[in-house]
């Protein structure tokens, strides 16, 4: 005699919503590596390179599970090339080159710091090129980030900041975030595309950008130490195929409006890194990131009838939703 296991619809929804949000911590966690493992990776592989060969490797698996997962009609997805090559410019080549450079010149920590200000900026885009409505609280939350983001680039001093400049570091970071803006506002605006699927093309194109460049300048620095190597594939695997897995997944479960609040977890996850590594960091740095994050949370919501402010989901119009 075999017993039958039933499970009821609450049970199920339950474990549904457990995987969702596991899905989700794991998606922020890969991505906070990215800052902590591309800080490493940029010691021996140039930004350039590290970039070519990052959506290199993470292609073929990309294309592959989109076939599988979406099963897109791949003559109405290329007809949005336009869109997709701006796209491809502005997140996966622009943003990531920035970043990768930025990690040349600062640590982990503070690149995560600043990069947490992004939402706010994005909410300031959209009011300037989309027209969308700036309310007072997201006002207020634009600015408490701000100070956030301040307090980390003088690491406490503002008068030194006033007086020294932003740090090399600090300015490419700077740039990667307004090369994010630029590819939310473009997202907006582009047609609906499967994500999975925009992103291969995304990384197809920033190939096809990239590899005359790298060719042009000695061809692309592969990795030549056992750390390098091990860097580079955790990086094309993970962040760059994974988490965008793991956030699409979750997505079928929780409204990507609330989803986008898991994002402040890259910041957490990236000073728990530092930390439990050893690695310093001061008390502008933890006192800026509280600062920025709460800033964020109280740009993104809007009260206690109204819901998250989405401007997260329309990524998943357009595949790429690493920040």
């Amino acid at each position: 005699m075999t017993l039958a296991v039933t499970t009821t619809p609450k049970h199920s929804s339950r474990r549904s919503l457990i995987v969702a949000v596991a899905s989700l911590l794991g998606a922020t966690l890969f991505w906070a590596g990215n800052y902590v493992v591309g800080a490493g990776a940029v010691a021996s592989i140039d930004p350039l390179s590290l970039v070519l060969l990052r959506w290199s490797l993470a292609l073929v698996p990309l294309l592959a599970i989109a076939q599988l997962v979406e099963r897109p009609r791949w003559r109405q997805v290329l007809a949005a090339w336009p869109w997709l090559i701006a796209l491809s410019v502005f997140g996966l080549l622009g943003y990531n080159l920035l970043l990768y450079t930025a990690l040349e010149h600062t640590d982990a920590f503070s690149a995560s710091l600043i990069n947490a200000f992004n939402p706010a900026l994005i909410t300031l885009a959209a009011a300037a090129f989309l027209r969308e409505r700036l309310t007072r609280r997201a006002v207020g939350g634009v600015l408490i980030a701000l100070v956030g983001v301040l307090l980390v680039l003088s690491n406490g001093d503002l008068g030194k900041l006033l007086q020294a400049g932003f740090g090399t570091g600090e300015l490419f970071m700077l740039g990667a975030i307004a090369a994010w803006s630029a590819y939310t506002i473009t997202g907006r605006l582009a047609p609906p595309l499967p994500p999975i699927t925009a992103t291969a093309i995304q990384a197809a194109v920033t190939i096809v950008v990239l590899a005359p460049v790298s060719l042009a300048a000695g061809g692309p620095a592969l990795p030549s130490t056992q750390g390098a190597i091990v860097s580079l594939a955790f990086i094309a695997l993970f962040p760059s195929v994974l988490s965008y897995l793991l956030w699409n997944r979750a997505l079928t479960v929780i409204p990507a409006g609330n989803a986008g609040v898991f994002l402040n977890l890259i910041t957490v996850f990236t000073a728990l890194f530092t930390i439990l590594s050893g690695r310093p960091y001061t008390f502008a740095q933890i006192a800026g990131g509280v600062i920025v994050v709460a800033g964020i949370l109280l740009t993104s919501t809007r009260g206690r009838r109204g819901r998250s402010t989405a401007f997260f989901w329309r990524h998943r119009r357009t595949g790429n939703l690493e920040p």
